[in-house]
């Protein structure tokens, strides 16, 4: 097993058969201690948060597979913190995906002359590039085509996607009493065919939910879902 990647949440292993094993770390994006899971830097570190974004993104990706929705998801093992997926070719670099369903974050702080924080937003999917040195800038579909990150049809598919899946996961929110404000995917090509499939993490660490009006950390967010 080599190490490949050394990201800030998770730890990236290659595999001999040429899979991969995500080792989850208990760090988590946001700013001067603070959570923010639209953050591009480590925050702070949150005792229990790689065991509890594993156990959530286990839940959710195999909700997915007995949907039939593509992502690389294998399996997991939740003493040792980790998860198995099938290897998977990113979007140039690497974008991130975001479905909003409130105006909260970096989309309140562009937009803040028109919309007002909490405004209710019909599931608005906007992407942005992985670049942590131009603070991983928006970049629209015209833009994503020409510079050969994507083509029409994968961006009509990546969109349809991020809808569904997010649908999903605001659903089982919902039973819970919890409000699902925005959530982060990223995507990837799996396979021979090149398959565009959900790749990563669901978790509380790329997602901004809350109940009663009040936010929810990822491992309470975590145990609300799969404990209550």
């Amino acid at each position: 097993m080599e190490l490949v990647y050394r990201g800030k949440t998770k730890d990236v292993y290659a595999l001999e058969n040429g899979d991969y094993l995500l080792q989850f770390k208990d760090d988590v994006t946001g700013v001067d201690g603070v959570f923010d899971p639209g953050a591009n830097t480590v925050g702070l570190k949150i005792t229990g948060a790689g065991r509890a974004g594993l156990r959530l993104s286990k839940f959710f990706f195999e909700l997915l597979r007995e949907k039939g929705i593509p992502t690389h998801y294998i399996d997991a093992d939740l003493e040792k913190a980790t998860m198995t997926v099938k290897p998977a070719t990113p979007f140039g670099n690497g974008i991130e995906v975001i479905c909003r369903y409130r105006a909260v974050g970096s989309f309140l702080r562009r937009y803040g002359m028109y919309a007002q924080e909490g405004q209710p937003l019909d599931g608005y999917v906007e992407i942005t590039l992985k670049d942590d040195a131009r603070q991983d800038p928006p970049i629209d579909k015209d833009a994503l085509v020409m510079l050969g990150i994507l083509s029409d049809d994968e961006y009509r598919i990546l969109k349809g996607l991020t809808r569904q899946i997010a649908g999903i996961v605001k659903d089982v929110l919902a039973e819970k009493g919890i409000e699902l404000y925005d959530i982060k995917f990223e995507f990837g090509r799996i396979g021979e065919e090149k398959e565009i499939a959900l790749i990563d993490e669901i978790s509380g660490g790329n997602m901004r939910a809350y109940k009663d009006g009040e936010f929810l950390d990822p491992l309470t967010l975590e145990k609300l879902i799969l404990d209550a």
